[in-house]
């Protein structure tokens, strides 16, 4: 039953959902009807250019960050080395599956290759499915291979258009949630705006372009639209039959796409789970929420053959825990204000204790330890105790996972984004906290509601839905950075419903005794307009500039790495050296790998620890025996690494592993009381001296500016 009540109507004529008394529709002069039909071809017209104008803006955004992305690199003159070494670090890796799928000689042959696959980790045979999400990269490939375009299109240029384009659904998503919410399409148009102008914050498609959440995040926001639709009372019974299919189809896109998919559904379940306990949402359409992540996500689990981190996830196992803590707690939603906040509370905590029991039997079960590195970082990170962990520290050190910086704040307030979100979530707040209070109390609601029912604070269940998702979201932005995108577009959303919504300029003028029907809407129009006037104004000439900006790629460093690579080593060589530049060389060479950057093995957590001893103060015959270990045929040295000046004392990668060795760090400052001093110099410094002890197993085979290659020697 949807508990939040919606506000009734009075004298005035503001809304559009109720329908003329049944007797004046059959007046004999016909006025009445032929005003509801001018309605409804009002409503057509309007449908149809809020429609056209959302598909004009989505590929107008697509076509928008193509031009950044070819002007910033000049994409279309470049080598193919070039093109490729442009997607850095795991993009590259991503991106090598759809090259080795399309340069495979039959769609099952490359699909063989990825199942069972020993280049991506040397002495090792991996399945590349179960262990990363590419189903996309396999997709795209098929469909390059049996479609005729080889002819038209080169395959990296299907490959970024793609994603390009499905910039086009995040946006016409964004804009018709606003849309839903507000009940204007200009609120759509606002949104869209703001998502453009604030690019620099809410994506980074133009330059990461392989990245997971470039794909799922547009399958994420059509599935915040589909809820949005969901939630709307009065529903007819097809209509929630087919949302309740678009949700769960965007669901599973969204899952398949980003390996990180778990956790964010655990926060909409988070949100879900809040807005359920406090009666303001239907429990029915919750329930099947819940069932939805649940399927979505064990659907991708099949695909992936049984991934066990998805059968050990927090997400199934808090579904699961709320559904069966319902069947215990039967009468929940009954009773005094008390007696079910009582309630409520024991449910919280039956619901926490399950949740908790059930995930450590299926790890427990499963021998699950593939995501422990995430909850290493996240103790750390939130003052639970020091670590000296190697991974969790290498998270702890990433900008990406700090906290947000505050310039973010500024370049939002310069759109007007971000002062107009903090004003439209104050109020949405206090209306929730209102509704929230009035659920639990039960008894006196109607009462209350009786006395004061031009005062009476409403909120809708669709608005309470996104009011808590951006809340939920906000935290985990201003914890960690790297995920600031999925506010930061829901952010363009939630404040540009905000100014174009009836029901918050209704409550504000009313609060000021200043509220008439028409005064509502003339500003619910006229502030939303002035707005989109003022960012016009302001950040259009900027924009013209920004898409006439000409620059180049250039790194003839790593080019030259590549080329020799390709050049003077065996096809079966065997490289070894820092994640990222490895992904780069799989993707540029077709080398085989020791480490990569996909960090979601526990097992691949400890090799990489282990190749990463060339930055460390070790001997050569511990580095030689580590390297060969693994099948190396040759080791890449970087000079930014090893005389790394980017990260302070402390987060440079030689001190992340001086610290987990036990040894000092180099450089002026403390060190902990129990390191010590290193009975061995740096190796990836010493080894460039070329003394005997690091020249009977080291030689050097390749040097530029930034790169040293050597060759492992194959004596024992």
């Amino acid at each position: 039953m949807i508990t939040v009540r919606q506000r009734r109507v009075g004298k005035s004529t503001d809304t559009a959902e109720n329908q003329p008394p049944e007797e004046k529709n059959v007046k004999p002069d016909g006025k009445i009807l032929s005003d509801h039909a001018g309605g409804k071809l009002w409503n057509r017209v309007s449908i149809t250019v809020g429609g056209i104008i959302a598909i004009s803006l989505g590929l107008l955004t697509s076509v928008y960050v193509a031009t950044l992305h070819e002007n910033d690199l000049w994409f279309s003159n470049i080598k193919e080395v070039e093109r490729e070494i442009s997607f850095r670090t795991e993009c590259g890796l991503y991106y090598s599956y759809y090259k080795q799928m399309i340069q495979a000689a039959s769609i099952q042959q490359g699909l063989h290759g990825l199942v069972y696959d020993n280049k991506t980790e040397s002495v090792r045979t991996i399945n590349i499915l179960e262990r990363m999400n590419v189903y996309q990269e396999v997709f795209l490939s098929i469909l390059y291979r049996i479609l005729p375009i080889q002819q038209y299109l080169e395959p990296v240029y299907f490959y970024i258009y793609t994603l390009f384009g499905l910039q086009a659904v995040y946006v016409i998503a964004l804009y018709v949630t606003s849309w839903l919410l507000s009940g204007t399409w200009l609120s759509g148009l606002l949104a869209a705006c703001w998502y453009i102008t604030n690019r620099v914050d809410t994506t980074r498609v133009e330059f990461t372009i392989p990245l997971r959440e470039n794909w799922a995040l547009p399958f994420f926001a059509v599935q915040i639209a589909a809820i949005t639709y969901l939630l709307r009372p009065r529903l007819q019974p097809v209509q929630e039959r087919m949302t309740f299919t678009a949700v769960f189809i965007a669901t599973f896109l969204f899952s398949l796409t980003w390996q990180f998919n778990q956790f964010m559904m655990l926060i909409q379940a988070l949100a879900l789970f809040i807005l359920d306990c406090f009666d303001m949402l239907p429990t029915a359409k919750v329930t099947w929420l819940y069932i939805i992540q649940i399927a979505g996500l064990m659907l991708v689990c099949v695909l992936q053959f049984f991934n066990s981190m998805i059968l050990g996830s927090l997400l199934i196992s808090f579904n699961a825990s709320v559904l069966i803590a319902r069947t215990i707690q039967k009468n929940l939603k009954k009773g005094g204000l008390l007696n079910r906040l009582g309630k409520l509370i024991l449910h919280v905590l039956l619901v926490l204790c399950l949740t908790l029991l059930i995930n450590k039997f299926i790890k427990k079960i499963l021998n699950l330890e593939s995501d422990e590195h995430i909850f290493k970082f996240l103790k750390a990170k939130f003052g639970f105790g020091a670590t000296r962990d190697f991974d969790a520290n290498l998270y702890l050190c990433e900008e990406a996972f700090g906290l947000l910086p505050l310039n973010t704040f500024s370049r939002l307030s310069d759109t007007l984004l971000f002062y107009v979100y903090v004003f439209v979530l104050f109020l949405m707040a206090v209306a929730a906290v209102i509704v929230a209070f009035r659920n639990l109390s039960g008894s006196n609601q109607v009462e209350f509601m009786g006395k004061m029912e031009e005062f009476t604070v409403t909120l809708k269940p669709d608005a309470a839905y996104n009011l808590i998702h951006t809340v939920l979201f906000g935290c985990l932005a201003l914890s960690t950075m790297r995920m600031k995108y999925l506010w930061t577009s829901h952010m363009c959303v939630f404040a540009s419903f905000g100014l174009c919504s009836t029901e918050v300029w209704k409550l504000i003028l009313k609060g000021v005794h200043l509220y008439t029907s028409q005064r509502a809407h003339v500003i619910k129009y006229s502030i939303p307009i002035i707005t989109l006037l003022y960012i016009s104004y302001k950040f259009w000439p900027g924009i013209m500039d920004e898409l006439s900006e000409l620059r180049e790629f250039y790194d003839p460093d790593t080019v030259e790495l590549m080329n020799w690579i390709k050049s003077n080593s065996p096809n079966t060589a065997v490289f070894a050296g820092s994640m990222q530049l490895l992904a780069g060389v799989k993707l540029c060479t077709g080398r085989t790998l020791t480490n990569h950057p996909h960090y979601e093995d526990k097992n691949l957590r400890e090799r990489t620890k282990q190749i990463y001893q060339i930055y460390a103060k070790r001997s050569p015959e511990e580095v030689y025996g580590i390297l060969r270990s693994f099948g190396t045929d040759y080791v890449i040295l970087e000079d930014s690494i090893c005389y790394e000046r980017r990260h302070s004392r402390g987060c440079r990668l030689r001190d992340l592993l001086d610290i987990a060795n036990g040894h000092i760090m180099d450089g002026l400052g403390e060190n902990e009381p129990d390191l010590k001093p290193s009975l061995y110099p740096r190796f990836c410094e010493e080894i460039k001296k070329d003394l005997p002890s690091y020249t009977l197993r080291f030689t050097r085979v390749f040097q530029n500016k930034t790169f040293h290659v050597y060759k492992l020697a194959k004596h024992k």
